[in-house]
Parts: C-alpha cells; sequence; structure tokens
C-alpha cells in the first residue's frame, strides 16, 4: 500500500501555503499508511547557507548544547532551531561532513537530511498526528513530497519511515517493493556508503544518489532505475529544484497527477489532490509505465 505526494509551485503565492496544501494532500492517504509518515519540504534560503535535520529520542537533553559543542568540533557558530523531536542546523560556513562525523559517531543524534533548501520530518505514529506535532501546515515553501507508510519489509522505525535522504537536498518516497535490493545493497556499499535501514527504498534512494554522483542527471538515473530494480514500485524523488515521478514499466501501483497554471501535484490517488486549489480546472491524467517525469526550476 502506502501514500505518496508531491507538489510544485509555480505561482508564488502559494508559496506560503505549500505546508497547508501537503497536509491536505496526505491526510486522506492515512489508510494507506497508518504506521508512520514523513515530509520534505524545500524552503527558498541563502544559497550560502547549509542546513542538517536532525532527530532524538530526547530533544530536550540533545539538542540543549549541540551549538555549543558543534562549535567545538569545527570552531563554527550554528544556529538550532528545534522542531518537536527534530531540529534544523543551519549555518553560513558550516563544514558539513565534520558536523556529520560527529553527529554519528559521538552522538544519539540522527541526520534526516542535508542540504541548501530541503528539511526532513519523519517520525512514526498515524500521518495526521505526525502532521501535527511537526506544525506543517504552517511551513511554506517552493516544493515538497510525502509519504504515509505501511511497513511491509522492515520495522516500524523512525528511521524507516519515508523520505529517505542519500545525497544533498535529494530524497525520495516510494509506493512498492524490489525484489533485488539485497544486491543492490552489497553494490552500492561497495563505493563506500552505509546504510542505516534494511528498507528497499532506501537503498532505491541510494541508488539514484550513485548514479547522479557518477554525472547523470536525474532523468537519466531513472531511466537506468527500469533496468537495474526489479520489483513493483512508484517513486517520487525530490531535488532542490523540483521533483520527479517514475514507475516501473507495469505501474501496477495507482498514480495520478494534475497539473494547473499555478502548480504540479502527484498522488497515489485523487482523493490526494481533492482539495487543491482549482483543482476542478486542472489537467488530470495518469502518469504512463516506465517514462521518467520531471517538474522544477
Amino acid at each position: 500500500m502506502c501514500g505518496i505526494a508531491g507538489i510544485f509551485l509555480i505561482d508564488q503565492s502559494l508559496n506560503s501555503s505549500l505546508g497547508h496544501l501537503v497536509t491536505k494532500m496526505l491526510e486522506p492517504l492515512s489508510d494507506r499508511g497508518p504506521d508512520s509518515a514523513g515530509i520534505a519540504i524545500y524552503k527558498e534560503t541563502n544559497e550560502n547557507t547549509t542546513k542538517i535535520t536532525v532527530q532524538s529520542e530526547d530533544p530536550a537533553n540533545d539538542f540543549l548544547k549541540l551549538s555549543e559543542n558543534i562549535k567545538i568540533q569545527t570552531g563554527k557558530n550554528v544556529m538550532i532551531e528545534p522542531v518537536d523531536s527534530h531540529a534544523i542546523i543551519k549555518s553560513d560556513e558550516l563544514d558539513v561532513s565534520i558536523v556529520c562525523d560527529y553527529l554519528k559517531n559521538d552522538t544519539n543524534i540522527r541526520i534526516m537530511s542535508v542540504g541548501a533548501k530541503v528539511e526532513i520530518y519523519k517520525e512514526i505514529g498515524r500521518p495526521r498526528d505526525v502532521l501535527e506535532r511537526f506544525n506543517v501546515s504552517a511551513m511554506g515553501g517552493t516544493h515538497a513530497i510525502g509519504h504515509t507508510r505501511m511497513a511491509t519489509e522492515s520495522k516500524v522505525t523512525t528511521l524507516g519511515a519515508h523520505p529517505f535522504s542519500t545525497g544533498a537536498d535529494q530524497c525520495l518516497v516510494h509506493n512498492g517493493s524490489l525484489s533485488n535490493h539485497n544486491n543492490l545493497r552489497r553494490n552500492i556499499e561497495r563505493s563506500g556508503f552505509n546504510f542505516e535501514t534494511e528498507n528497499d527504498s532506501e537503498v532505491a534512494a541510494a541508488y539514484l544518489t550513485e548514479k547522479m554522483k557518477m554525472g547523470h542527471n536525474l532523468e537519466v538515473a531513472l531511466e537506468m532505475s527500469l533496468n537495474d530494480l526489479d520489483g513493483f514500485f512508484t517513486f517520487v524523488v525530490g531535488t532542490k529544484n523540483g521533483f520527479g515521478v517514475l514507475r516501473d514499466k507495469i505501474a501496477c501501483k495507482p498514480a495520478v497527477m494534475a497539473e494547473t497554471d499555478r502548480y504540479v501535484a502527484f498522488g497515489s490517488e485523487f482523493r490526494a489532490l481533492a482539495q487543491l486549489p482549482d483543482i476542478e480546472k486542472a489537467d488530470v491524467w495518469e502518469p504512463e509505465p516506465g517514462v521518467p517525469y520531471f517538474w522544477g526550476k
């Protein structure tokens, strides 16, 4: 099952309403994925600013002296913006590799995403409750993707929730299952990538990141995945500038798009799109099997 959604705003006057729109898209998909939920939201920021989204089981203590500890490690000042169990670490002069190594090796804090624009919030629980915890409806931005999970192949954990981020400003949500993810996992690990879960969707995200590191753009990476990934899948992939959609060649997983002069939106079912503005005037259609789509700047 699982429910996935994505929206890219063309009309900038909608930017302040992005979180509200995504909330209205994900809530109807709760019965497709009642175990956990997550959202990647892309916000306009200074190009020199780096953001690291992190999560903790004990945020009151773990985030208390985090900026002080990072300054000890790097000599740089950072801002910490707590959001429930998550926090955004921001800096215009951040050495990301040093901070990430410190977080992974010396703390109980877990990294959700790294980038200039992306922030990822995900937790166990019913989607409505997760969205309310992070006050997603009040967030603004340019585009977002989200997921409601029904666990099948791995544990219900925060790290096992979607989106999975395996590259800067890049993430993936997935409905389906991959049959060859263990072989792909071993091949990707040889390049030095460290997986955090047993989830096949993390493998798909890492696969696309590896292909893009080789110089391929997202469209080519998605085309390559059609031959390299076995199984049934619909992907929505978030990037710094927009989002892409791909269904496998059989396309047994549902998908629907809505396109207007104000936005482009994706949902597992039409009910995810039904409350979007001017939806009655939208061009509504089903993405073709095995064809990559991308919308962005």
